[in-house]
């Protein structure tokens, strides 16, 4: 026991070890009643799954007995069906029992029988060797799938073209985290990576590469597969092959990631039972020795046993770098959101490994499922209490801290530049806030607001005089500073667009599209002016004309609004198919500051805007050129009349946006800003 102690000391430091210690003295139940699981049936009834002839995905599960587990495992397939089409291949490894019999009776099933025992290793290889589709699932047949779980792997090649492997988040049925990928030691010893965590840590709930996965639940494009000779049969008949596995895939230059949003449950053990001297497990030992011998080589880059897993993780990263900013980005609320995201992607693509704080400490469920997805590690409550607590732990680490805003920056500056020294301080503007109070009170005369500016200013001036890096989003505001303080080091990252391009054409379309939300006060104000004042504009030239509102309104505003004629549409989460039906995007906004996110995004849909010189100011568009600007009512009508009576005035337009977004608010742009910046 006292040996366990220390070298749990030694893996996972004093607060892991007292907190595995504490979970074997804690009552828990059985069966996590959140998990849903499917009660274990021997006897069969009606089952079907709903395969295809022609599918995309091959999932592959060998069984010897233990049929009620591979009903329970083939219902939860069929309950969470993948939505590309797929296949189930079971192959019988000579099961003692009424296996394939039952098996004989599940439609939509190939049933494949081995002559005699292969074992795990050979009927795996056999099922691979049927499949059909382009890539391999291998699921054991003690496991239940949940929503979504191949879709999430697939996503993982999508997003990473190197990865060649990836593998499911395995938690046990009490719901605690089985395994969320492994590391390898130097004498090939393994280690699984939040083994007994809760599995809603979002520390072990990002993306990652890995050492291996577990062949519980692995994905593998099949020609990948076979390139490699499939699993080892020196491993026969179990144990090691998926580590075995994932070393060949990277001998041969691609990845194995672990993929926290593919959620499986396992019985471990139970496709495997016996005691480690006399039954299956056995084989662990003596395949360990046959690994040792054949990855000698690769084993000396491996960290040596015992080594902490924290050195063992920061070993494999090429630094660390934070973002901070008021509440976690939702690329469904806000173009802020979506700069933010394409920012975290390029320092994802470039090797970091990237932490996101939101000030209020929280994320919800969706949101720590999309970030993690691509890899990004968040710092939400009750895990960390606080952003300054998790500086003074990890700021050694830190390579760059990233504040956005003047509200963020301002309370953690300080605490970045006391507790990580060396990590590069950038201060995020998003906008100049005090460049849009500034406007908005002289818009309203309101002397508070204009007092409220002030402080703004000298708050952000001071931080932008003391951050290595000050990151604007418009040339105008960065020409401001250049003439308001010469000494800083200012840099254009502007908002971040992928080119999607137009999808139709001129004809049929009709009607103008706002996107934003009422909470953003400059919004608040276009559509006060578009109900009040553009909407009956519009009407005197087009009395079928509507303006559709794409954003978050409140209830008691949206009654307003509609009434006076606004189609309220609430959070649109695919603006694609308003984009290529409305005629143009409008933007009255009669003040701000920064780049315009539905500017940039409409354009980035071939789809014409008309905006006032505020909405456009900073973003190198010129009239008539690129977009129609229009600073009043009847000049709102005159433009919408031009681009629907001109259809060769649209797609000049048109073309003209497309080529701005490409020029000035592409990935390459930011990622050279953001390079700058940390280097």
């Amino acid at each position: 026991m006292a040996r366990r102690v220390r070298a749990s000391i030694a893996l996972r430091g004093w607060r892991g070890t007292i907190g595995r210690i504490s979970q074997d003295f804690g009552r828990r139940p059985d069966v996590d009643d959140s998990l849903s699981l499917l009660p274990l049936e021997a006897a069969f009834s009606s089952l079907s799954l709903p395969t295809s002839n022609t599918p995309r995905v091959s999932i592959v599960i060998p069984v010897h007995g233990k049929i009620e587990y591979t009903l329970a495992c083939l219902r939860s397939i069929a309950n969470f069906p993948p939505t590309d089409p797929f296949e189930v291949i079971v192959v019988d490894d000579a099961s003692p029992d009424n296996t394939p019999a039952v098996l004989a009776e599940v439609s939509g099933l190939r049933l494949l029988s081995n002559e005699h025992n292969l074992g795990f290793v050979g009927s795996c290889n056999a099922g691979a060797a049927a499949a059909r589709g382009e890539y391999l699932v291998f699921l054991n047949n003690d496991t239940q799938v949940t929503a979504g779980w191949t879709e999430a792997l697939l996503r993982c090649f999508e997003l990473h073209p190197e990865a060649g492997i990836a593998g499911s988040q395995l938690v046990y049925p009490d719901g605690r985290l089985q395994e969320a990928g492994a590391w390898v030691f130097s004498d090939a010893s393994a280690w699984n990576i939040g083994r007994f965590s809760s599995r809603k840590d979002p520390s072990l709930r990002y993306a990652r590469t890995v050492d291996y996965v577990s062949g519980a639940s692995l994905a593998i494009p099949r020609d990948f597969f076979l390139s490699l000779g499939g699993f080892d049969m020196r491993y026969a008949p179990g144990y090691y092959e998926d580590t075995d596995l994932a070393f060949a895939a990277r001998a041969a230059g691609r990845s194995v990631w672990y993929v926290p949003d593919s959620l499986v449950i396992h019985a471990e053990g139970v496709s495997s039972a016996g005691i480690v001297e006399t039954g299956m497990k056995r084989f662990q030992a003596i395949n360990q020795a046959k690994f040792a011998e054949k990855w000698r080589e690769a084993l000396r880059l491996q960290p040596a046993p015992g080594t902490s897993l924290e050195i063992v993780d920061r070993r494999r990263r090429r630094g660390t770098v934070l973002v901070a900013d008021t509440v976690a980005p939702d690329a469904s609320r806000d173009s802020g959101s979506l700069r933010l995201i394409g920012m975290m992607k390029l320092l994802l693509d470039d090797g970091w490994h990237v932490v996101f704080a939101p000030d209020d400490g929280h994320a919800d469920e969706q949101v720590i499922r999309e970030l993690g997805g691509l890899g990004i590690e968040l710092l939400i409550k009750p895990w960390v209490s606080s952003l300054p607590s998790w500086l003074a732990a990890n700021g050694k680490d830190l390579r760059a801290a990233i504040l956005c805003r003047h509200t963020v920056a301002g309370q953690y500056a300080s605490f970045v530049r006391r507790h990580a020294p060396e990590a590069k301080l950038v201060f995020d503007t998003v906008d100049l806030h005090f460049l849009r109070e500034e406007r908005a009170a002289e818009r309203s005369g309101n002397g508070a607001l204009a007092r409220q500016a002030d402080a703004t200013r000298r708050h952000e001036f001071d931080l932008i005089e003391n951050a290595d890096t000050t990151f604007v989003v418009s040339d105008y505001e960065r020409e401001l500073l250049a003439r308001l303080l010469p000494t800083a080091r200012v840099q254009l990252l502007s908002n971040i667009h992928e080119v999607y391009g137009r999808e139709a054409g001129f004809a049929g379309r009709r009607d103008l599209l706002f996107v934003g939300g009422y909470g953003h006060p400059p919004n608040a104000d276009a559509m006060r002016w578009m109900a009040q004042e553009i909407l009956p504009a519009l009407r005197r030239v087009d009395t079928d004309v509507r303006i559709l509102v794409a954003g978050d309104v409140p209830d008691s505003e949206s009654r307003a609004l509609s009434e006076a004629g606004l189609d309220i549409l609430g959070r649109v989460p695919d603006l694609a198919p308003l984009m290529n039906s409305v005629l143009a995007s409008i933007a009255p906004l009669r003040f701000g500051a920064g780049v315009k996110g539905k500017v940039n995004m409409a354009m980035s849909h071939g789809l014409p805007v008309i905006g006032t010189t505020i909405a456009v100011e900073g973003m190198r568009l010129a009239h008539d050129t690129d977009v129609l600007v229009a600073d009043t009512p009847d000049a709102f009508a005159d433009a919408y009349r031009r681009l629907r009576d001109d259809e060769a005035l649209w797609l000049r337009v048109s073309e003209d946006g497309l080529e701005n977004v490409r020029t000035h608010f592409s990935a390459e742009a930011a990622r050279e800003a953001l390079r700058g910046a940390i280097a």
